[in-house]
């Protein structure tokens, strides 16, 4: 199963790029807001599902494990195929997804061709209590305080990945300063393991 590809992009068309790693050529689907930001004849990363049908073996390519991990959830919704879930990600971040999931947003679901009212409401409900585990501080609205937190964990040492894994792992109570203790912690814990 492919799960990571880091190479070149050699193509792009509509919502899918080319991928060229080790002269073999990938063809990957992938959001919109991901395509703004790869370029022709320039080294990329991308986070993998594989998709395996009857008959298919696609490949869907993301920026982050957060990304993919939310689009490998919307998948595992009964009637949402991975068509479907690649269109939800043209309606905006992650973020933004899990925000309109939080808050029963059906509007921003059923705005996405062939995904209906029963789907999005099915979506909703299956995800809201997952999302537990994926809430950051960015979906509390604070994103200033999140980026303070990852800047200063930055200023230690820590990649932004890193640090926005640990955001999803505390509680959104608290301050900035017993944030980032509590962040320090889960990266001591984290590194101790490695």
């Amino acid at each position: 199963m492919i799960s990571y590809l880091s190479g070149t992009i050699i193509h792009k068309s509509l919502n899918s790029a080319i991928m060229s790693v080790n002269g073999v050529g990938y063809k990957v689907f992938i959001p919109n807001d991901v395509m703004t930001k790869i370029q022709l004849n320039e080294p990329s990363e991308l986070f993998i599902h594989t998709h395996v049908g009857e008959s298919i073996l696609d490949l869907y390519g993301f920026n982050s494990m957060e990304d993919l991990t939310l689009f490998e959830l919307l998948i595992g919704v009964s009637g949402i195929g991975p068509k479907t879930a690649l269109g939800i990600f043209t309606k905006g971040t992650s973020d933004k997804i899990k925000t309109a999931i939080v808050k029963g947003d059906v509007a921003l679901f059923t705005s996405v061709p062939r995904l209906g009212t029963k789907n999005a409401q099915k979506i909703i409900i299956e995800l809201r209590s997952k999302l537990g585990s994926l809430q950051s501080l960015d979906l509390n609205e604070n994103t200033s305080e999140s980026q303070e937190i990852i800047e200063a964990l930055k200023q230690l040492g820590f990649s932004p990945q890193e640090s926005r894994e640990a955001l999803r792992h505390i509680e959104s109570e608290g301050n900035v300063s017993d944030k980032i203790r509590k962040a320090l912690k889960i990266l001591g814990k984290n590194s101790r393991k490695g």
